[in-house]
């Protein structure tokens, strides 16, 4: 992939996650992921905290709240005004920062604790991203990265978007990869960062009355979803790519399916090793 198709890739991510209104996902079904990573690290006060992929603010708002001095860089800063509100209602500062995972905006070895919350498991190139967080980690400092796994209905709800679309660019690893222990592992060996793995899920994601109810929500919200429909629409495969998606929202709208196939992720938790 050249440079210019790649950039288009990005520009492409940034509208997406920038359509609808994440803010109202992010609050309603994942913001007890963010409360998790931050207390599983560790994050103590005065800590220089670093947040890729923020969003938001799920983890950075939380790091923030628990002392440390925290950075979130995002792909998308038009998430930004409500990542602002939401440390404001805390109490909080936090510095955001418009910025690639692939590229972090920040010195070598400048943090103490670097945090993913289903953020950084988007960037195309993994192997890319995982040097920008090695890179960016102090000696004895510790990681904390949180994915969708392969395993999960998220996982699932990709594919069925997926096949309504065109291939991704086949340099684009998919996102749920880092929600696999065996490829975290392959992406940092040789860093000398110590990896531990837990696992984890969402309890409260898709509990709605109604399959039509959680398609209402997520085709007004979920920017991904939004930006895929009017993609497929213009290619003639909405229809079908509705009644798909409509599909999956009625099987895990269902407490029952939710227990077999839960919303899973996978956090690593890592600590570099000290010079």
């Amino acid at each position: 992939m050249n440079t210019m198709e790649l950039e288009q890739l990005k520009r492409g991510a940034r509208a997406a996650w920038a359509a609808g209104d994440f803010a109202q996902v992010a609050q309603r079904d994942l913001w007890e992921i963010g409360e998790r990573v931050v207390r599983r690290v560790g994050v103590r006060p005065g800590d220089e905290v670093l947040d890729i992929a923020c969003g938001t603010g799920n983890a950075a708002i939380r790091a923030a709240e628990a002392g440390g001095r925290v950075v979130g860089v995002d792909l998308t800063p038009e998430l930004f005004d409500a990542g602002r509100a939401l440390a404001a209602e805390a109490g909080v500062d936090v510095e955001w920062r418009e910025g690639d995972a692939e590229a972090l905006p920040v010195p070598d070895a400048s943090f103490d604790v670097v945090l993913s919350t289903l953020g950084c498991m988007f960037a195309p190139r993994h192997d890319v991203a995982a040097r920008e967080i090695v890179r960016v980690l102090r000696p004895g400092g510790r990681l904390a990265i949180a994915s969708w796994t392969p395993e999960s209905c998220i996982a699932e709800l990709f594919e069925v978007i997926g096949r309504h679309l065109p291939a991704p660019p086949a340099i684009a690893s998919p996102p749920v990869l880092w929600g696999s222990e065996p490829h975290v592992r392959r992406l940092l060996d040789g860093t000398g960062i110590e990896l531990r793995f837990e696992r984890d899920t969402v309890a409260s994601l898709f509990d709605f009355d109604s399959p039509d109810d959680a398609l209402e929500f997520y085709m007004g919200t979920f920017g991904p979803l939004i930006k895929a429909s009017e993609l497929a629409e213009a290619e003639g495969r909405w229809p079908a790519m509705r009644d798909d998606v409509a599909a999956y929202y009625g099987r895990y709208t269902s407490p029952s399916a939710r227990r077999l196939k839960p919303a899973e992720y996978l956090l690593v938790l890592g600590r570099a090793r000290a010079r």
